[in-house]
């Protein structure tokens, strides 16, 4: 089989993988559709936030799902049960413990829950610590990171000259990140400390970005576009960047040398405030790049059933096709930059300078 063979069959595979993608997005929105008035701002919502099960297609009593662990520490000690008990937020759960209502995917203690007149509802809940979809996902894309690197590993020990299979993969992308990201940023005297960091970030929100795509797959999620998931990651390398820091970087932030006192006093402030707002931009970055792309292309499938025509297909679905194609490009990219970002504060940290 030639290259140029190779390369049309592949695409031809990705090309009906997303177009089958589509297809099934197009007829769970109908199906959400034949209950009532389609609500476009609902249906995405529930197609991009978190839940405590896997929703695969249908609805109510039609619906298919994976249940996930429920685990709740209430007043009374703690509840474990599958999500299923809840029967999609139709029934209260009574247990031995408690008994509890699922609402908006959120678990309150039965009986307690308020609409409040902000449009928010309020009510008593216990400690929820379930294994969401974005949780089993984390989970699982944490597995499978292990699994893969101790594969290379133990492939190196055995054989350490000329990479294959597994290792023939992985090897160009750790020189990437060595190569293009750590030695530019941090120095070919330090990098080598901040590596194991920065190839688990980069590996680990590539990995969750693909998953992320694949569609009504028990596993997939969308992970990166959560703000708690993207907030995590940048406080790592904000604790990271700081616990690291040399003398000289903080001199620099709280009495900059060669300044004069004045601009000093003024300058501090805002040196603090830039601890704070670096980390918080590549949460930002990550969460809203991910986010807008997932909300791209379901707004667009939705536009067959605002407009109320199969013709409007003809035009969203190839847009959304492509923007999906595109995403694939997003989710690398994301990756590269959260690092590389996370490479430049590090680099920034331990960089020694001269005084004169």
């Amino acid at each position: 089989m030639n290259n140029k063979y190779l390369k049309g069959y592949t695409l031809r595979v990705l090309f009906s993988f997303l177009s089958l993608f589509l297809v099934a997005s197009i007829a769970s929105a109908a199906e959400e559709n034949e209950s009532g008035e389609f609500n476009a701002t609902e249906m995405i919502m529930h197609h991009i936030s978190d839940s405590h099960e896997f929703h695969i297609m249908g609805e109510g009593e039609n619906s298919i799902s994976l249940p996930l662990p429920v685990i709740l520490i209430t007043d009374n000690g703690l509840d474990v049960f599958l999500s299923s008990k809840f029967h999609h937020g139709e029934e209260t759960v009574t247990t031995d413990i408690g008994s509890y209502e699922l609402i908006h995917d959120e678990i309150y203690y039965a009986g307690t829950y308020e609409e409040g007149e902000d449009g928010h509802g309020h009510g008593e809940q216990p400690l929820d610590f379930s294994i969401t979809k974005n949780v089993f996902s984390m989970i699982m894309s944490a597995i499978i990171i292990v699994l893969v690197f101790g594969s290379v590993a133990r492939a190196y020990k055995k054989r350490p000259g000329a990479p294959k299979g597994l290792q023939s993969l992985i090897e160009p992308l750790i020189i990437f990140v060595r190569d293009e990201i750590a030695i530019p940023n941090i120095g070919d005297k330090k990098y080598m400390r901040f590596m194991p960091f920065l190839l688990t970030v980069f590996f680990f929100i590539w990995l969750n970005n693909l998953i992320g795509l694949v569609p009504f797959f028990p596993g997939s999620a969308n992970l990166s576009g959560n703000i708690s998931f993207t907030f995590t990651l940048a406080l790592m390398t904000l604790i990271v960047t700081n616990f690291s820091a040399s003398k000289d970087y903080w001199k620099h932030i709280f009495w900059m040398p060669g300044v004069p006192i004045p601009i000093k006093i003024l300058l501090a402030p805002i040196e603090v405030i830039s601890i704070f707002t670096k980390p918080f931009a590549l949460m930002v970055r990550l969460f809203a790049n991910i986010t807008a792309g997932h909300i791209v292309v379901l707004s667009l499938i939705s536009l067959v059933f605002i407009m109320k025509t199969a013709l409007a297909g003809f035009a969203s679905v190839p847009l959304a096709l492509f923007i999906n194609v595109l995403e694939l490009l997003v989710a690398f990219l994301q990756a590269f930059v959260f690092t590389l970002l996370s490479a430049l504060f590090i680099g920034q940290a331990v960089a020694e300078h001269e005084h004169h």
